[in-house]
């Protein structure tokens, strides 16, 4: 491997460290990238870069228990193997990507290919459409979902993420249906969506019977505070009377 790298010019050499790099922070490198300013499709150099060191890179990641995997029909090389370091996504970001798989799905299927742009307000649509996301999420949310998107090659924003507005375009890449296959689609949804129904319906319940024995306490409390009234100055005569017969019985 080292006589290899030592055959490059220094420019080669550093393309090829780089080109590892990202594949190792992305996961994949895909042939076509979107420009972040114009959405305009352009060329991928680190696609070139794998092409030529296909079986090289192979063989470097073969060491560390890692694996090149190519798709001739998405373009696509992906990092696979035990190597490989895993993002745990939350639970928010997990419902926005099935969003975006959705909404790929749904404009391929209409419009084609150069159709694949959704935007904010079409997200928060389909979310709610769907029951997948039926709340405001916050901007710390927003930010960390677009993060994980853009870094996985799922999306591509024009410019930085904390400028992204609800009509802002956001190119959507075919990469998205990496993360569970299309046919599955309507089953994780309608998982999630069985989930997400029955914890409302839990908390529905626990407010539910937290009202009940708020209302239970109230009304055990309302019973033994009588401590004025008719009722009250008889029992308390009663006493009394009680009290002077017993005086009474006593001095006889």
């Amino acid at each position: 491997m080292v006589e290899y790298m030592e055959m490059m010019t220094v420019t080669e050499a550093e393309n090829l460290k780089r080109t590892i790099r990202d594949l190792f922070r992305q996961t994949c490198i895909i042939q076509m990238k979107y420009d972040p300013a114009t959405l305009v499709p352009r060329d991928n150099p680190n696609y070139r870069v794998c092409l030529k060191h296909q079986r090289f890179i192979e063989d470097y990641l073969a060491v560390i228990g890692c694996e090149l995997h190519y798709d001739p029909q998405e373009h696509i090389f992906r990092l696979e193997g035990e190597g490989v370091l895993t993002e745990k996504l939350s639970e928010t970001t997990t419902l926005l990507v099935l969003i975006m798989k959705l909404i790929y799905r749904d404009k391929i299927m209409g419009e084609g290919l150069h159709a694949t742009v959704t935007n904010l307000a079409e997200i928060r649509e389909y979310g709610k459409d769907t029951g997948l996301i039926n709340r405001r999420l916050t901007t710390a949310e927003w930010r960390e979902a677009l993060g994980v998107m853009r870094t996985h090659q799922m999306i591509e924003l024009p410019g930085a993420i904390v400028n992204v507005e609800d009509d802002t375009p956001i190119y959507i890449y075919s990469t998205v249906n990496i993360y569970c296959a299309s046919t599955d689609i309507n089953a994780i949804v309608a998982k999630y969506q069985k989930d997400l129904m029955q914890i409302h319906l839990n908390m529905n319940e626990a407010i539910e019977m937290d009202g009940n024995e708020m209302d239970g306490n109230e009304m055990d409390g309302n019973a033994g505070v009588k401590t004025s009234g008719p009722e009250s100055g008889q029992k308390e005569r009663t006493d009394e009377r009680s009290e002077e017969e017993i005086y009474a019985d006593t001095a006889e």
